[in-house]
């Protein structure tokens, strides 16, 4: 080989290892398991969290500190409910691709099953079975934070710090949704959205609106004005940050049955009642306006 060819093949080389990437994305393996704490559990707690998880002797964990959840939170509620320790933890075991998320949760009083299993899908959070848990009752704002920060060392995957934030944003709007109409009915209200945006992404502010004015009539749910800007301000968002709404919707599976549950349930079905009973007195009025 002459010496010009062997340069050519020398800069080749080169140029073929700047393009490689010195280290692939981690396959995760379905069935492994990886865990979140909070960093101001004792000891012992840690322990009964860990046995409650039914996690193996190796598995691998991660601490999640007060100062995250301040990091990720603080801009959307209180530091008094975020409070003062990390203490929720999780449990992350990865499923077959297609699988969705699901989510069941032990001692967490303020946000849903439902409403993980949004937040995460919008962070791009794929395939797993969690378990969210806390030795006493407590908020659960530490565990979202837990979970995508497992989900990245897992997947080897960084996710943007702006769609962190807008999933830990969207929980927080849900919640707060929440207190005002039911936390059923608000994360049922979310994926609702989420899946009409996925059928039919909006590209303007008066499609966003309509969305939203059509999910909550689907769910006969009565936003007011403010609920409603609250939702259009969140989307817009999220909106802007490239998700793939198709990839969000597909790991709403567990979700959705709920919604379906939901509107079947005695409670669900008591509002569709509400709303016929409504219609039936607004007739039987303007036929005596007549009379």
């Amino acid at each position: 080989m002459n010496r010009k060819l062997m340069k050519k093949w020398v800069i080749l080389t080169i140029m073929l290892c700047m393009l490689v990437p010195y280290k692939a994305f981690a396959d995760v393996a379905v069935g492994e398991m990886i865990v979140t704490l909070g960093e101001n559990l004792t000891p012992e707690q840690k322990n009964t969290l860990l046995a409650e998880m039914k996690a193996p002797q190796d598995v691998q964990t991660i601490t999640v500190s007060n100062a995250e959840e301040h990091e990720y939170l603080g801009s959307y509620i209180s530091k008094a409910l975020i409070g003062t320790k990390a203490i929720s933890s999780s449990a992350v075991t990865f499923e077959q691709a297609g699988t969705g998320l699901k989510v069941e949760s032990k001692n967490i009083n303020w946000v849903t099953e439902e409403m993980y299993i949004n937040a995460l899908a919008t962070a791009g959070v794929k395939d797993a079975t969690i378990y969210v848990t806390a030795p006493i009752p407590v908020s659960g704002t530490a565990a979202l934070t837990g979970i995508i920060k497992a989900y990245e060392v897992s997947s080897d995957k960084v996710i943007p710090e702006d769609v962190k934030q807008a999933a830990n944003e969207e929980m927080v709007t849900t919640a707060k949704l929440g207190d005002e109409i039911g936390t059923e009915q608000a994360a049922a209200l979310m994926t609702k959205i989420k899946e009409k945006m996925a059928a039919n992404k909006p590209e303007t502010p008066e499609e966003l609106r309509t969305i939203i004015d059509s999910a909550a009539q689907d769910l006969n749910i009565t936003l007011t004005e403010e609920q409603i800007q609250n939702l259009q301000d969140l989307f817009n968002k999220l909106k802007e940050l490239n998700i793939d709404w198709n990839a969000v919707g597909d790991q709403l599976t567990k979700a959705k049955e709920k919604l379906d549950a939901f509107l079947e349930s005695e409670e669900g079905q008591s509002f569709i009642d509400k709303i016929k009973e409504g219609f039936a007195n607004l007739i039987e009025a303007i036929k005596a306006l007549f009379q």
